[in-house]
């Protein structure tokens, strides 16, 4: 497995993992905008923008976007972002990473894999303390961040989606 961030090298299996997403009804968290984007090559040129404060939009943060790949058969099965520091929203609701794995390699323990690769470039960026959330319903995302040593903190209501999300720190 290779955790990297994406390139044009990859266009295919990009489409690939955001089409089987398309046709599940999954969220895609930790994804950016990728749902939005019928090219590879616009998804790109938004993360590149990202990458930078000076080129992250008002209101947003900068980040950084991996693929995870199963180098056997070059296939991403999964994506995770880093977010490089909190503002009041994401500090209150969504923390610093949010990840995705593919429908249909749930289950493989490819989510907890991909959070331990990335956790020391959380590091790298400056970040001592991560947040991590997740609804209260996804069993599967809970244990990944505890496995990582995720520690609950508490649930908060996200009132314009009407969900609940629980949130949990990772001291590193």
């Amino acid at each position: 497995m290779k955790l990297m961030e994406p390139t044009m090298n990859y266009d295919k299996q990009i489409q690939a993992f955001r089409q089987e997403f398309l046709l599940s009804g999954g969220s895609m968290d930790g994804c950016g905008s990728l749902r939005s984007f019928e090219h590879t090559g616009d998804w790109m040129d938004q993360l590149e923008a990202y990458k930078k404060p000076e080129t992250t939009p008002p209101g947003h943060v900068p980040m950084t976007q991996y693929i995870y790949v199963r180098e056997s058969d070059d296939k991403i099965v999964g994506v995770i972002q880093i977010r490089h520091y909190l503002n009041d929203y994401l500090e209150k609701y969504f923390g610093h990473i949010g990840y995705s794995v593919c429908p249909s390699e749930r289950r493989k323990g490819y989510a907890a894999q991909m959070l331990k690769r990335v956790l020391p470039e959380c590091k790298a960026l400056g970040i001592d303390k991560v947040l991590i959330s997740c609804v209260p319903e996804n069993e599967g995302s809970r244990r990944t961040i505890v496995k990582n040593g995720g520690v609950y903190e508490s649930t908060v209501r996200l009132e314009e989606e009407d969900i609940y999300l629980e949130r949990y720190w990772i001291e590193l």
